[in-house]
C-alpha cells in the first residue's frame, strides 16, 4: 500500500493562492484529506480538520481575498501576520493532537466524525494553564472568553490556535513563557474585540490588530523582544562579563511577572520602554542577581548551614564537660550555655539579611522600593535579636554572679531569655506545623489572595514560581524518617568520635604554658591559631560527612525500593528458563491490551491486578496450561518473541544457529505441546530416560507424573515422540507397507499410552538404545550430504530393535504379521528399501524441523552458554524481568498517547567512512581491528550474515558490501547512525504492536504459518544478492524489513506515523549541504532508509546588503519522489544560538515535534526492539497519580554500553550506572526530589512547551543546561518520577582525558548552579527535609568533594604549623586523644578520597541485579585495576573546576570526544589538562609531607607517620599518576623518551601569534590564566590570599637551618629575603649575560656563568668558615625558596594588567613561569621514567588498563604493539 501519495515539486515561498494539495506534508495531508494515506483512514482526524475549517460567519479580514479551502488559522494569519509555514505546521499540529485526542476517549463518542467538545475543553485548559495561573497571579482578568457550562468550539479554537501559532514563531522567546503569556494576553483581547464585532475607537471601523500584514508578528512583536535579549547577550561578552552586569532570559522573563510589563511595556509595544535596550540603558536585572561568591551557598541553603552550626557549638559546650552528655546536661551552668545557641542564631540571621541586601542590591530601583525596604527592615530586625539575646543572656549571668548560685532571681532572667525565644521562634513554629499538613500550605500559596501574600512578605518575597512545592502527608513521611535517621547517624558519630575526642587536647593546647617556639613567636602564650589548626579539618569532615551517610542509607533504601519493584528477579539465563514457562502470560498481560481492565480503575480491579501479577510472577495456577489452549495468545507470542530475537541477529548480536536455539519455531508437524525455544530444553530429554530407566518398574502413571514436575520435560518428551512420528511417517512413501507397518506400530504405542500401560507392554530400560538409533537416523538427515542408503539401513536397526526387543511379550514373525507389524509376504526384499522418499533439500521449513529435533536428542549442558553473547543476555534477561514488574496496561495502539523523540545535532560522528577505519594509529592499530577484538563474536555473525547474503570472499567487505561494513562499525560508536537505529525501534515496535492490536485470530494463525514459508523462502533468496551493492540494500538499516511487516495490511503505518516522530535537529545541515560536507549525505542517507525520520535545520540565506534571513526548516525523504523535501520554513528574527548552544538547537526544533511527550535523546545514547515495546505502557504513567500529583516528567533507566571497552570506561560505566538506576530510584520514591539530568526522560510535552520549554539556554549560567529543566518543573509545580521496567542504552567517555573533561564541564555546570535563581528559590521554597536531599544530590555533592579536600589541605598545613612552631613538640607528642580523634576524621577523608561512598550504591545496585557474590567480585577486581586511583584523581578534576567556576567563571562547554581510546597520549597533553588541577596541587601536598616528615617529632614514630599520612600520600600519588597508569603504552621506555624530548620542544616553542595551546606553552600558559582576566575584584583578592600560603614555606624552615644557629630573631626571616632578591639578580645577569652575549661573544657569556659560579663557591666557602652554614643547608633551604618563588609567580599572574605596563618585568614573568613548568615536568616524569625503565611494568599496566577487554577476547598487546596477524582484516 503506498504510504504518501505523490507531491508535486517542492516550492521555495510559494505564493498565497498556491494549491494546497501540491504541498509537501509532515505526518497527515491535512489540506488533502481525500490523498490516499493511511492515516485518513480515522475519521477522527477528518473531525478535527472539518472543526477546523468551521469559519462559518466570522468577520473576513480585510484587504485580501479569502479563499475556500482558507481555515480558522488562515483567519487568524491574515488578521494578525503570523507565517505561511507557521500555519501549516500549527494546523497539523493541532489536527494531529485532537484526532489522538479523541481516538482516546473511552467510551468513544457518539458522533466520530465530529470533534468531541470535551477534548478540545482539555486540551484549552491544558494548554492555556500558565496563561491563567499568571493572570491570577497578577491579578488580571482573563482574556479567554468562554464559559464552560456554553463550550463555543469555534471560539476554543481560535484561543488554542493563537497561543499556538504565537508559540510556534516565538523563536527564542519560547524559553520565556510569561513572555509569551503577555504577548497572547494582548493578542486575545484584539481577538474578542474581532469576535465581539467592536468599533476601533480612533476611526469608527471594525477593529483590527495594530499588527497585521506579512510577517507582522515577527517583525512588529517577535523581533524587538529578541533584540532585546541579543542586546544583552553582545553586553555579556561571550558569558565573560559578571552576571550582574546582563539580563538573562530568566530576568527578561521575570519582567513579565510584575505590574511593570503593563504600565511602563503596554501593547502595542512601547520601543522606548526601559525594558529594551535603548542606547545601552535597560530596567536592569530582575527578580534575582548572580554574583561570583561562596557567599550563595549560605543563602541559598541557610536552614542547612544554621542546623551544623548550632549543633557543632551546643555538642562542643556540652562536650567540654569531659563526660557523658546526660550527665552534663543535668548542669544548670551548661543549660544556660546553651541559650548562646540563640545568639548564634541570629547572628546568623544577621549574616543572611546583611548579604541579601548586598549581593541583591541592584534589583532596587524605583519601580521596587518595597523591596529596598524589606532588605532594610530584616538587617535591623536580625541586628535587633542579636542586641536583645545578648542583653538578656549577659542579664542571666551578671544575677547569678551576683547571687553567687542559681536563684530565683536568675531562674526568672532565664525565663526571660526563653521568651524572647518563643517569639524568635513564631516563624520556625508555624512552618513546622505547615509542614504537618502540607495540604493547607500548598493551598494557602497556590491561592492569590493579597491578605496571604501579605502575612509572608516578611518572610519571601512574592514569586510566581515555587509556590504549593509541598507533597502529600505519605510522601512527607517517608522522607522525613529517611533524614531522620541520616540526622541522628551522623550526629551521634560527630559527638562521639570527633567533637568530643578533640576537647582534651584542645584544653591541654589552650592552657600550654611555656611553649619553646622554634621561630619568632609574634603573640607569645597565645596558642590559640595552634587549636584552631587542630580543629579545622574535624570541622571540614563533619559539615561534609552527611554526604557519607546520605551515600550509606540511600544505598539501603534504593535496594530496598528495588527488591519490592522485583528488580534483578531474571539475572541470568539460568533464571530466565525458570520462568520462561510464564513468560507469554507476562507479555499478553502487559503488552496486549485489555480494554475491560483499562475501563475500570476501582480498587478492587487494582487487587485482582496485583493478584494476577503475583500469579504471573510465582507461577501460581499453571498459566502454561492457559497458553496451550490458546493457540492465538500462543501464536502472539511467538510473533513478540521471534521478532525479539531477529533484531538480536540483525544487530549481530546471536549467530543464525543460535537463533533456531532461541526462536520459537512454527508448529507443522502437528506436535501437542508448546514448542519452546531449544535453549531451553537441553539436556531435558535425556533427564526423562534416565528417569524412565530408574523407574523401570514403575506404574505409569507415576513415571508420567515424575517427568510432568518439570514443564520443560514433559514438553519435550512429548515433541520429541510426536516429532519422530512425524517424520518417519513423511520419509516413508505413503502407499507402502513400511508406511502402514509404522503407522500400525505408532498406534499401539498412543494406545498403550492411553490406557496407562506402557510400562507394561513395553522395556523402558531399552528406551536410551532406541534414542541412539533415532539419534543416529536424525542426524544422518541432518548432514549436508544425505545417504539415502545409510538412511535406509538405520531404519533397518530401528525396526529391529522396536519389533523384536521392545515388546515386553516377545512376539513372533507371525505374530507381527497378524498385528500388521511385519510384511505379509515373507519372501519380500529388505524392508525401507525402496521406501524411503527424502524431501527436496530447498525444503527449508522441513529441515529446520529436522534440526531441531537432532538439537533436542543430542543437547547436553552446553546450551546454557546460548546466546553466547553477553550484551545479547544481558537484554533478554532485562527484558524478562521488566515484564514481572509493576507497570500499567498496555492501550491499543490507536488509543496510546502519542509521542516524539528529539536528538540535537551538531558535527558528531554519523556513520564511520572508509578511511576512518582504515586509518591506523601510531601503533598500527585501526579502528575496524579495534572493534573485531573487541567485538570478536558479533564480528564473526557479522560475517555470517554477509556470506549468507551474498559475500564470497573477504574483499568484497572493502567494496560490495562496504556500506554494512560501516554500518556495523558505526553501531558500535557512539555515533548519529546507532542512534537514529535505537530511535527508530519504537516505529517499528508499534507497527507491529498496531497489527497485533487489530489483527483476528485468523490473521495471527495464518501469519505464523506465513512467516515460517518466508523466512524459508527468504533464506532460499539470500544467495541472490551476490553483487548487489549495499549501497542500495535497504535491508541493512531499514526497520522495514522486520519479518512480521510482511504480514502488514497497510493501516498499521498510519497508525505508528500518527503516534510517533523522530526529528533529529541537525543544527547546520543546511551549510553542511552547502558545503557538500559527507555529513550531509550520510544524514540524507538515515532519512531515505528510515520514514519517520525528519531533520530540523537552521538555514542561512543571504539577504542582500550584507544581511542574512534565518529560518527554522524542516525537511524528510519522500520515498515517492525519491528526494529530499522541504515541508516547513519558519523565518527566525535573527540568529538561533544567543545563549548555550545544545538547548538553543533543540528550542528551535520543538515546534516540528508532536505528540503529548516528548523524549530527549542525545548523540550518545541508544534504544532497543523489546524495550520499545513498552512505551506505551510507559505513557500511561501520565494518567496515573505518583503521590498527590500526576507526573510531568517520567525518568527512565539507562544502560551504560561502553563498559566493556578498558577498564576506566568500566569504573565509569559503574559509576553511572549506579547513578542512574539506584540514584535516581531513591530521589524518586522516597525523597520526591528527582530532577533531569539529561537523560532519556520523557517530558509532558504541553506542559513544558507552556512552561520555558525542556531545557534553559542563558549563557553560561546554564552550562549544565538540561538540569535546569528538573529545576524549572519542580518549582512550576510538576513531578518527576522514575520507571525502572524499561531502559534506553547510553555511551560514556572511555578515556581518562575525556572523562576529566566531562568530569570538568559538569563540575564547572555545578559551580554556575551554586549562583543560580533556580537553586537559591529551591532552597528556600523546599521544606527543609526535601531541601537536603536536593543540596546533597546536587551542589552539595561538589561543594562535599571540594570539602574533602580541603580537609587534606588544612590537616596537612596545619600539621606543618605545628611542626615548625615547635608546639606539636611541646604538647601533643603524646596526646593519644587528639590522634584518636585525627583517625576518625581522616579514616573518614580516606573512606571518600578512596571513592568507598562512591562504590558502596554500585555494590547495592549489582547486589541486587546481579547477585552478592558478583558484586563483592567486581569491587574487588576493580581494586586491583586501580579504580581507587581513578576515583580520587576524579574528585580532585571535580573539587578544581567547582570552586574555581564559583571563584572565577570561566565554565564553558567542553567537547570531550566519543572515539574509541586506544592511542597513546603524550606527556605534553597530559601536562596541558591536568597540570593546574592536579599536578602542581599534588607536588605541593608532597612538598608538605616531605618537610614534615622532616621537622615533625611524631614523624620519627614511622608507623605513626604512615597512618597518618597515608591516605595524603595516596592522593599525591594518584594525581600524579594516575594519568600515566590509565594511558595506552604509559610505561612504555621508548614513548617515555620521545615524550620527554616533545614535551622540551613545547616549553621552549618560539612560535608565531597564531600557534595553538598544543604547540606552544607560552600560549596554553596565558590561556591557563583566563579566568583571572575575566574574575571581579573579590576574585582576585581571594586568589592572592590563598596564594599567600606559599611564603609560609620559607618563614617556617628558614629558623630550622643550621646557619640560623636557633636564633628566633624577626630578622632571620628578613635576612632570608637576600636569598630570593640574589636569586633574582643572579637570573636577570645570566638572562641579560645570554641576550646579549650568547650568539656573537659566546667567550663573554661563559666568563660571566664563570663569575658566577666563582662567587657562588666564595660565598658557599665565607658561609661555612665564618657562620653556622652546612652543606644540607642548600638542600633545606630549596624547599622553603622554590614555594616563595611559586607564590610570588601566582600572585603576579593575578597583578597581570599591572605588570604588563613594564615589559621587561613581565617578560620576567614569563621565563620564570616557564623555569617552574620545566621543574614540574621533570618531577612528574621522573616517576613515570623510572617505571618505564623497571622490567614488566609495561605488560601489568597493559593488563590492568584493558583486563575488561581481555576477558572478552581483547588481543590488547598486539593492539598495544602493533603486532597483528595475517590473517586480520
Amino acid at each position: 500500500m503506498s504510504l504518501r501519495h505523490r507531491t508535486g515539486p517542492t516550492r521555495s515561498g510559494p505564493p498565497q493562492g498556491a494549491d494546497a494539495d501540491e504541498e509537501a506534508f509532515n505526518i497527515i495531508p491535512v489540506n488533502n484529506l481525500l490523498a490516499d494515506h493511511p492515516s485518513l483512514r480515522f475519521p477522527e482526524v477528518r473531525a478535527a480538520a472539518a472543526a477546523l475549517k468551521a469559519v462559518g460567519d466570522l468577520r473576513r479580514p480585510p484587504y485580501v481575498q479569502w479563499r475556500s479551502h482558507y481555515d480558522l488559522l488562515d483567519w487568524l494569519a491574515l488578521f494578525f501576520g503570523f507565517q505561511r509555514d507557521n500555519v501549516r505546521n500549527q494546523r497539523e499540529h493541532l489536527v494531529l493532537h485532537l484526532a489522538n485526542a479523541q481516538m482516546r476517549l473511552s467510551p468513544p463518542p457518539d458522533n466520530i466524525d465530529s470533534l468531541d467538545s470535551g477534548v478540545l475543553r482539555r486540551f484549552r485548559r491544558k494548554l492555556l494553564g500558565n496563561y491563567s495561573s499568571w493572570c491570577s497571579y497578577l491579578g488580571k482578568k482573563s482574556n479567554i472568553w468562554i464559559l464552560d457550562r456554553s463550550p463555543d468550539p469555534r471560539r476554543e479554537l481560535l484561543y488554542v490556535g493563537l497561543y499556538l501559532l504565537i508559540w510556534g514563531e516565538a523563536a527564542n522567546l519560547r524559553f520565556m513563557p510569561e513572555c509569551i503569556c503577555y504577548i497572547f494576553h494582548n493578542m486575545a483581547m484584539e481577538l474578542n474585540k474581532i469576535l465581539e464585532d467592536c468599533l476601533d475607537e480612533n476611526t469608527g471601523q471594525p477593529y483590527l490588530p495594530y499588527l497585521s500584514g506579512e510577517n507582522a508578528f515577527l517583525n512588529g512583536v517577535v523581533k524587538p523582544i529578541y533584540d532585546t535579549i541579543q542586546a544583552e547577550v553582545e553586553a555579556s561578552k561571550n558569558g565573560t562579563a559578571p552576571h550582574c552586569d546582563w539580563r538573562n532570559y530568566d530576568d527578561i522573563n521575570e519582567y513579565f511577572w510584575t505590574d511593570r510589563c503593563f504600565s511602563k511595556l503596554k501593547w502595542p509595544l512601547d520601543l522606548g520602554s526601559n525594558f529594551f535596550r535603548n542606547r545601552g540603558k535597560s530596567v536592569g536585572k530582575t527578580g534575582f542577581v548572580e554574583r561570583r561568591t561562596f557567599c550563595y551557598l549560605y543563602r541559598s541553603f541557610d536552614r542547612l548551614w544554621v542546623m551544623l552550626v548550632l549543633f557543632i557549638q551546643a555538642a562542643i559546650i556540652v562536650a567540654w564537660g569531659e563526660k557523658q552528655p546526660w550527665e552534663t546536661l543535668k548542669s544548670r551552668d551548661v543549660q544556660v550555655k546553651l541559650l548562646t545557641v540563640f545568639v548564634t542564631w541570629s547572628g546568623m540571621r544577621f549574616v543572611q539579611a546583611v548579604m541579601d541586601a548586598t549581593t541583591q542590591s541592584s534589583l532596587v530601583s524605583r519601580e521596587t522600593k518595597r523591596l529596598f525596604f524589606r532588605m532594610l527592615l530584616k538587617t535591623i530586625a536580625a541586628a535587633a535579636w542579636i542586641i536583645a539575646f545578648t542583653v538578656l543572656y549577659a542579664n542571666i549571668w551578671k544575677q547569678r554572679n551576683q547571687d553567687k548560685q542559681w536563684s530565683k532571681a536568675a531562674e526568672t532572667k532565664i525565663f526571660h531569655f526563653l521568651y524572647a525565644v518563643v517569639a524568635f521562634l513564631v516563624p520556625e513554629i508555624l512552618a513546622l506545623a505547615l509542614f504537618v499538613v502540607p495540604w493547607i500550605r500548598n493551598f494557602l500559596e497556590g491561592t492569590n489572595w493579597k491578605i496571604f501574600y501579605a502575612l509572608t512578605w516578611w518572610f519571601q518575597g512574592k514569586s510566581f514560581v515555587g509556590r504549593g512545592l509541598r507533597e502529600g502527608l505519605v510522601d512527607n513521611v517517608k522522607y522525613t524518617t529517611f533524614w531522620i535517621v541520616v540526622l541522628a547517624t551522623k550526629f551521634t558519630f560527630s559527638y562521639f568520635l570527633q567533637i568530643k575526642p578533640m576537647v582534651k587536647p584542645s584544653k591541654l593546647l589552650w592552657g600550654l604554658k611555656g611553649v619553646v617556639y622554634e621561630w619568632h613567636q609574634f603573640f607569645d602564650n597565645s596558642n590559640r591559631f595552634a587549636v584552631v589548626l587542630l580543629w579545622l579539618p574535624v570541622v571540614c569532615i563533619y559539615l561534609m560527612d552527611i554526604q557519607i551517610w546520605y551515600a550509606i542509607y540511600s544505598s539501603l533504601v534504593g535496594a530496598v525500593v528495588g527488591l519490592f519493584d522485583h528488580l534483578g528477579e531474571i539475572r541470568d539465563m539460568e533464571q530466565l528458563r525458570l520462568r520462561f514457562q510464564f513468560f507469554a502470560s507476562a507479555i499478553q498481560f502487559n503488552l496486549m491490551p485489555e480494554e475491560q481492565l483499562l475501563n475500570a480503575r476501582g480498587f478492587g480491579n487494582k487487587f485482582k491486578d496485583a493478584i494476577h501479577r503475583l500469579k504471573l510472577r510465582y507461577g501460581f495456577g499453571r498459566p502454561i496450561k492457559k497458553l496451550e489452549s490458546n493457540q492465538v495468545e500462543a501464536n502472539k507470542f511467538a510473533l513478540i518473541w521471534n521478532e525479539i530475537i531477529l533484531t538480536f541477529r540483525e544487530e549481530d548480536l546471536i549467530s543464525d544457529r543460535e537463533v533456531e536455539l532461541l526462536e520459537l519455531p512454527r508448529n507443522t508437524w502437528n506436535v501437542r505441546v508448546i514448542l519452546w525455544p531449544c535453549f531451553l530444553l537441553c539436556n531435558e530429554l535425556l533427564l526423562a530416560l534416565s528417569q524412565a530407566k530408574e523407574l523401570v518398574d514403575a506404574p505409569d502413571k507415576w513415571l508420567w507424573h515424575k517427568i510432568c514436575k518439570h514443564e520443560y520435560r514433559r514438553c519435550v518428551v512429548v515433541e520429541a515422540y510426536d516429532s519422530i512420528k512425524h517424520l518417519l511417517l513423511s520419509i516413508i512413501k505413503v502407499d507402502t507397507e513400511e508406511h502402514s507397518i509404522v503407522t500400525v506400530f505408532f498406534q499401539m504405542i498412543d494406545h498403550a499410552v492411553e490406557s496407562e500401560r506402557f510400562t507394561k507392554e513395553f522395556k523402558v530400560d531399552l528406551l536410551p538404545k532406541i534414542h541412539e538409533t533415532v539419534k543416529r537416523f536424525v542426524g544422518l538427515l541432518n548432514d549436508e550430504k544425505r545417504d539415502t542408503g545409510k538412511v535406509v539401513n538405520t531404519l533397518q536397526s530401528l525396526y529391529e530393535i522396536a519389533t523384536r526387543q521392545f515388546f515386553m511379550e516377545r512376539r513372533t514373525t507371525d505374530q507381527l504379521r497378524e498385528e500388521g507389524l511385519a510384511p505379509r509376504d515373507p519372501a519380500a526384499k529388505l524392508l525401507f528399501q525402496n521406501a524411503v522418499r527424502l524431501p527436496d533439500p530447498n525444503k527449508e521449513d522441513f529441515y529446520r524441523q529436522v534440526r531441531r529435533l537432532h538439537t533436542i536428542l543430542t543437547s547436553r549442558d552446553s546450551m546454557h552458554n546460548i546466546p553466547a553473547n553477553l550484551e545479547a543476555r544481558r537484554r533478554i534477561a532485562f527484558f524478562s524481568n521488566s515484564l514481572f514488574m509493576n507497570m500499567p496496561h498496555a492501550p491499543q495502539v490507536e488509543k496510546m498517547m502519542a509521542f516524539s523523540v528529539m536528538t540535537p545535532y551538531y558535527t558528531e560522528e554519523v556513520l564511520y567512512g572508509k578511511e576512518q577505519l582504515r586509518n591506523e594509529t601510531e601503533d598500527g592499530i585501526s579502528t575496524l581491528y579495534y572493534l573485531q577484538t573487541i567485538y570478536v563474536d558479533e564480528w564473526k555473525n557479522f560475517i555470517e550474515r554477509m556470506r549468507r547474503e551474498g559475500m564470497k570472499s573477504d574483499d568484497e567487505i572493502w567494496t560490495s558490501k562496504l556500506r554494512e561494513l560501516r554500518l556495523w562499525a558505526s553501531y558500535r560508536g557512539q555515533t548519529l547512525t546507532r542512534t537514529v537505529r535505537g530511535m527508530m525501534y519504537y516505529y517499528r515496535a508499534l507497527k507491529m504492536l498496531a497489527f497485533l492490536d487489530s489483527a483476528s485470530e485468523m490473521d495471527i494463525r495464518e501469519g505464523a504459518r506465513e512467516l515460517g514459508s518466508m523466512s524459508s523462502l527468504r533464506r532460499d533468496q539470500d544467495g541472490s544478492l551476490d553483487g548487489v551493492d549495499s549501497e542500495d540494500n535497504p535491508s541493512s538499516l531499514s526497520r522495514a524489513s522486520s519479518s512480521v511487516s510482511m504480514l502488514f495490511k497497510g493501516h498499521e503505518y498510519g497508525t505508528a506515523l500518527m503516534k510517533f516522530t523522530y526529528v533529529v535537529a541537525c543544527q547546520i545541515y543546511g551549510s553542511q549541504k552547502a558545503k557538500k560536507d559527507p555529513h550531509a549525505d550520510e544524514i540524507l542517507y538515515l532519512m531515505k532508509q528510515n520514514e519517520a525520520l525528519r531533520v530540523a535545520y537552521v538555514d542561512e540565506v543571504p539577504a542582500g546588503r550584507g544581511e542574512t534571513d534565518y529560518y527554522s526548516v524542516l525537511v524528510k525523504y519522500d520515498q515517492q519522489l525519491e528526494k529530499e523535501v522541504e515541508i516547513f520554513r519558519v523565518k527566525l528574527p535573527g540568529p538561533v544560538k544567543l545563549g548555550e548552544g545544545k538547548p538553543e538547537n533543540q528550542n528551535h526544533a520543538l515546534i516540528f515535534t508532536r505528540g503529548d511527550a516528548v523524549q530527549t535523546i542525545d548523540m550518545n545514547q541508544d534504544s532497543y526492539f523489546e524495550e520499545a515495546l513498552k512505551m506505551r505502557n510507559l505513557l500511561e504513567e501520565y494518567r496515573r497519580y505518583h503521590g498527590i500529583r500526576k507526573p510531568t516528567i517520567l525518568g527512565v533507566r539507562e544502560h551504560i554500553f561502553t563498559g566493556s571497552v578498558s577498564s576506566l570506561a568500566w569504573f565509569m560505566s559503574a559509576q553511572e550506572t549506579s547513578f542512574v538506576t539506584l540514584g535516581q530510584r531513591v530521589l524518586a520514591n522516597p525523597l520526591k526530589i528527582r530532577m533531569h539530568y539529561g537523560h532519556p526522560d520523557v517530558f509532558d510535552r504541553f506542559w513544558f512547551l507552556t512552561r520555558g520549554g525542556i531545557s534553559k539556554a542563558s549563557r553560561v549560567i546554564n552550562i549544565s543546561e538540561d538540569i535546569f529543566a528538573g529545576f524549572n518543573c519542580t518549582l512550576r509545580g510538576g513531578n518527576v518520577t522514575h520507571h525502572e521496567y524499561i531502559q534506553v542504552g547510553k555511551g560514556r567517555d572511555v578515556g581518562l582525558n575525556q572523562i576529566s573533561m566531562f568530569e570538568a564541564k559538569v563540575a564547572s555546570g555545578n559551580g554556575e548552579q551554586v549562583l543560580s535563581r533556580d537553586v537559591y528559590r529551591l532552597g528556600h521554597r523546599l521544606d527543609f527535609f526535601r531541601m537536603l536531599s536536593f543540596f546533597y544530590t546536587t551542589v552539595g555533592f561538589f561543594f562535599n568533594t571540594m570539602m574533602v579536600i580541603l580537609t587534606v589541605y588544612a590537616f596537612l598545613w596545619g600539621r606543618l604549623y605545628l611542626a615548625l612552631s615547635g608546639v606539636e613538640k611541646s604538647a601533643l607528642a603524646d596526646s593519644t586523644d587528639n590522634n584518636a580523634a585525627l583517625g576518625a576524621i581522616l579514616n573518614q577523608q580516606f573512606i571518600v578520597q578512596l571513592g568507598l561512598f562512591t562504590a558502596l550504591p554500585m555494590i547495592v545496585e549489582w547486589s541486587l541485579e546481579e547477585g552478592f557474590l558478583l558484586a563483592i567480585w567486581n569491587f574487588i577486581r576493580m581494586q586491583l585495576q586501580l579504580s581507587s586511583v581513578f576515583y580520587t584523581f576524579s574528585m580532585g578534576t571535580r573539587a578544581h573546576y567547582f570552586g574555581r567556576t564559583i571563584l572565577h567563571g570561566g565554565a564553558k562547554y567542553r567537547a570531550t570526544g566519543r572515539g574509541f581510546v586506544v592511542q597513546h597520549k603524550s606527556f605534553t597533553e597530559n601536562y596541558r589538562l591536568y597540570a593546574r588541577s592536579h599536578f602542581v596541587k599534588a607536588i605541593e601536598l608532597g612538598l608538605i609531607l616531605t618537610v614534615y616528615a622532616s621537622h615533625s617529632v611524631i614523624a620519627k614514630a614511622t608507623f605513626v607517620y604512615i597512618a597518618m599520612t597515608i591516605s595524603s600520600w595516596f592522593l599525591v600519588v594518584s594525581w600524579i599518576m594516575a594519568p600515566f597508569a590509565f594511558n595506552p603504552s604509559g610505561f612504555d621506555w621508548l614513548k617515555t623518551v620521545y615524550d620527554f624530548d616533545d614535551f622540551m620542544n613545547w616549553i621552549w616553542y618560539q612560535g608565531k601569534i597564531s600557534a595553538k595551546p598544543e604547540q606552544s606553552w607560552e600560549k596554553w600558559w596565558y590561556e591557563e590564566q583566563d579566568h583571572l582576566r575575566t574574575t571581579g575584584f573579590a576574585g582576585k583578592l581571594a586568589e592572592i590570599i590563598l596564594d599567600l600560603r606559599f611564603f609560609f614555606f620559607q618563614y617556617g624552615i628558614v629558623y630550622q637551618l643550621k646557619i640560623a644557629n636557633g636564633s628566633t630573631s624577626i630578622f632571620v626571616y628578613l635576612l632570608s629575603w637576600i636569598y630570593v632578591f640574589v636569586a633574582f639578580v643572579i637570573y636577570l645577569v645570566i638572562a641579560y649575560a645570554r641576550d646579549k652575549y650568547s650568539a656573537k661573544a659566546h667567550i663573554r657569556y661563559r666568563l660571566v656563568q664563570f663569575l658566577l659560579i666563582a662567587l657562588f663557591i666564595m660565598v658557599i666557602v665565607a658561609l661555612l668558615e665564618f657562620t653556622s652554614f652546612r652543606f644540607v643547608d642548600i638542600f633545606t633551604s630549596l624547599l622553603a625558596f622554590i614555594p616563595t618563588g611559586w607564590g610570588l609567580l601566582l600572585i603576579a599572574q593575578v597583578m597581570r594588567p599591572l605588570l604588563e605596563k613594564r615589559k621587561v618585568t613581565w617578560q620576567v614573568v614569563i621565563s620564570v613561569a616557564r623555569l617552574y613548568d620545566i621543574l614540574f615536568g621533570i618531577v612528574i616524569m621522573a616517576p613515570v621514567a623510572f617505571l618505564s625503565w623497571m622490567p614488566g611494568f609495561q605488560s601489568m599496566q597493559t593488563r590492568i588498563l584493558f583486563n575488561e577487554a581481555f576477558s572478552r577476547g581483547l588481543r590488547i598487546m598486539q593492539i598495544v604493539t602493533g603486532k597483528k596477524s595475517k590473517g586480520d582484516v
